[in-house]
């Protein structure tokens, strides 16, 4: 069973927690992990890019000179790809790239990519600091307190903290996400994954895991 450091309210340090063996239970399937993260890097592409073909751009409709006799090569209209300012050959169209994976595979990848973390000693616990206001500079010294200050972090919480939310919005190294609503991609980002100790309270009572959101 994995266990992972432990820090309280004000920042300091208590006795390591053990993980839920139904989301830590050691397995990490690589191969899934792949097709996780393709699919969510898929999912984030627009695919909105367009070219004009040759039917497509204005003008063109005589042919430039004739056939025979010019000794020229032949050419149709102005507008062929070979012509400056014609249109282009085999050019892209929007179209979506999106992917989608089954649930049971998202679920595995999700705790896959959790203990692959577990594993590495980079989960750790914590107790949500009580904040009145959003405030940067607070979340910042907690997160130095804790010693993950120059580090790549997911703060998982027990269920929607606004305030918290919104002072990690301005930090570019902190992703603050509800408990249950990362992926594995965000898991896999982060050098340390952060988990508030009341989101897996119900796990350690026995209740199924929490199953990640579709990778949008």
């Amino acid at each position: 069973m994995f266990k992972a450091r432990y820090y309280k309210e004000d920042g300091k340090k208590g006795r390591a927690r053990e993980l839920p063996e139904s989301l830590f239970d050691g397995v990490v399937n690589e191969g899934v992990l792949h097709r996780a993260v393709k699919a969510y890097l898929a999912n984030q592409r627009q695919g909105t890019h367009s070219a004009k073909n040759r039917a497509a751009v204005a003008g063109g409709s005589r042919k430039p000179w004739r056939q025979k006799g010019t000794g020229r090569a032949r050419q149709g209209t102005i507008r062929a790809a070979q012509w400056a300012g014609g249109g282009r050959a085999f050019p892209p169209i929007p179209h979506s790239w999106r992917q989608k994976l089954p649930r049971k595979v998202r679920a595995l990848a999700r705790r896959s990519a959790f203990n692959s973390r577990a594993e590495e000693d980079r989960v750790v616990l914590f107790d949500s600091p009580s904040m009145e206001a959003p405030k940067t500079r607070d979340l910042r010294s907690y997160l130095a307190q804790i010693e993950l200050a120059d580090r790549k972090v997911l703060i998982l919480t027990d269920g929607v903290r606004e305030n918290l939310y919104l002072s990690g919005r301005n930090l570019s190294n902190v992703e603050v996400r509800p408990f249950g609503h990362e992926n594995a991609y965000e898991i896999l980002w982060a050098h340390t994954v952060v988990i508030e100790r009341s989101a897996l309270d119900g796990l350690e009572a026995g209740a199924p895991a929490k199953e990640g959101d579709d990778d949008a």
